[in-house]
């Protein structure tokens, strides 16, 4: 009886607050913002390790730890930018009767694509690491041709979509 008696006193409270009537749209907006920051940051640290693998091949292209932060701040721009496209346009492009290529699909499919390579990479890189391997070059070069593509592919896609919602907002 005790349960349902919080349960019932939650069900009431969360009717009041609905009350309160703040903005849904900035609340939305609010929570997509910190869901876009995370992506950020997960895309940081994947770039993290793929810059600490990158670091760890001496006498090769990137000795310099500027590989890092480079590949910590497309990773970041990268997740922030190409995943998570919007919902609107994706419904409209479902929603649509006709047979025909929209655009948005490419975005669809270029974000997927970036998302799968750039977490390939990261993956690669975490094994390399953990398990201490030395691998060659080629081995270490289609790592971060992996990243490059993948994080490459998830900015191109996330502004073909960005540039493709503006026109369908204006019907």
């Amino acid at each position: 009886m005790k349960i349902s008696n919080a349960v019932s006193s939650a069900l009431s409270v969360t009717k009041q607050t609905g009350n309160l009537r703040i903005a849904r749209s900035s609340l939305i907006k609010s929570a997509h913002l910190l869901e876009r920051i995370g992506l950020a940051a997960v895309g940081a640290s994947c770039g993290l390790y793929v810059g600490a693998t990158l670091l760890r091949q001496r006498g090769g292209l990137f000795e310099s730890g500027w590989i890092v932060l480079l590949t910590m701040l497309y990773g970041a721009l990268s997740y922030y930018v190409g995943i998570d496209l919007s919902r609107t346009a994706a419904q409209r492009s479902i929603s649509s009767i006709s047979e025909e290529w929209n655009g948005f699909e490419a975005a669809e499919i270029m974000s997927a694509a970036g998302t799968f390579g750039a977490a390939i990479a990261a993956t690669l890189s975490v094994s390399i690491l953990v398990l201490d391997q030395t691998l060659p070059n080629g081995l270490i070069g289609f790592v971060a041709g992996c990243w490059v593509v993948g994080s490459s592919l998830q900015v191109a896609a996330g502004t073909m979509a960005r540039n493709y919602e503006a026109p369908m907002d204006k019907e």
